[in-house]
């Protein structure tokens, strides 16, 4: 079993220490956090260790496997720290507050040779999982568009970042896993209708090589939760509601020669039959953690990279600087 430990038992934070205490590969030693009530109330609902201060935690407890969920500034001392103690480490997106951050942590982790993941829960989505495959078996033809919608309410817990970079890293995440491509530039429009400090609404315009294009919406004044991704190819359109796990196929039917003429002139484009896969359905976090302790086992390769949470990272930031100049920025 792989001694494991959770910085930061807030709102994401306690669910890991939940999942760590669940799996038979995790031995969940103790918790930590600044806030030494949350810390106690976690660790002793576990029936483990609680530290205010992870510095005392890592020295004490020395685990194998570490999760960083504290606010984003703080992510490139802690998982440092966590390193050089001998840990492993799982950063919550995003990677660290600036590129800078993020490319030193990747570096520290080669160095000192640990495993660095960051916590992109979407890709382990069941749906996005099977969709990634049918992608990759090419049930779709040729890829012409990706859209992500991620909408909902304004978030309580949040006040240090706007919009993008809470949620942005996402879904940019996710265009990637699923095309396997970077983008060639981008260009958002940005509003703060609600917020009092950053944006709370983008919607983004996103190039990607092979003449792909992507759409990017995401708001926290959508008074429902909304978690949309569509990929529309010749042969049809994948859609995968992230909130129920579901994924869908809407084929491109051909038009037969007994439909009426009017239809017969689209030559090409018509509606088929839709297909509601069946699926596993897994707790994205639980998928996220096993593959973590997998990877650190050397059963898997590291699934989410230091580098694929830089890049997604360089890419929010990248949405914010396009919509406060309101231009188009290569990248």
């Amino acid at each position: 079993m792989i001694k494991t430990a959770v910085i930061g038992v807030g709102s994401m934070g306690k669910n890991h220490a939940r999942v760590y205490s669940e799996l038979p590969d995790a031995d969940l030693v103790a918790v930590s956090d600044v806030n030494g009530e949350i810390a106690e109330k976690v660790g002793s609902h576990f029936g483990v260790n609680y530290y205010d201060d992870y510095r005392e935690m890592l020295e004490k407890e020395k685990p194998e496997a570490v999760t960083i969920g504290v606010p984003t500034a703080l992510h490139h001392e802690v998982a440092m720290d966590a390193m050089q103690s001998g840990a492993h480490v799982l950063i919550e997106k995003p990677i660290s507050a600036t590129i800078e951050e993020g490319q030193s942590l990747i570096e520290a982790a080669a160095k000192l040779n640990r495993k660095l993941m960051v916590g992109h829960i979407v890709r382990f989505n069941s749906a996005h999982q099977m969709l990634k495959q049918k992608l990759e078996e090419g049930e779709l033809g040729r890829v012409f568009q990706i859209f992500c919608r991620r909408a909902g309410p304004f978030p309580a817990r949040i006040r240090d970042v706007g919009v993008i970079v809470d949620l942005a890293p996402h879904d940019v995440d996710i265009m990637r896993f699923l095309t396997g491509l970077d983008p060639i530039r981008v260009f958002a429009e940005i509003e703060q209708r609600i917020h009092t400090d950053h944006e709370d609404l983008l919607f983004a315009l996103l190039r990607f090589p092979d003449h792909i294009t992507g759409a990017l919406e995401i708001n926290w004044l959508t008074p429902t939760k909304i978690r949309e991704v569509l990929v529309l190819g010749e042969r049809g359109m994948f859609r995968v509601d992230d909130l129920t796990q579901d994924l869908y196929f809407y084929e491109n039917a051909k038009v037969s020669e007994e439909l009426w003429l009017g239809v017969k002139a689209l030559k090409g484009v018509s509606e088929g039959s839709m297909t509601r896969f069946a699926l596993q359905r897994r707790e994205p976090l639980k998928a996220e953690l096993e593959a973590f302790l997998q990877s650190i086992e050397g059963k898997i390769p590291v699934p989410v990279t230091g580098t694929d949470g830089l890049n997604a990272l360089k890419l929010s930031l990248a949405l914010i600087e396009s919509g406060q100049k309101n231009q188009v920025i290569e990248v």
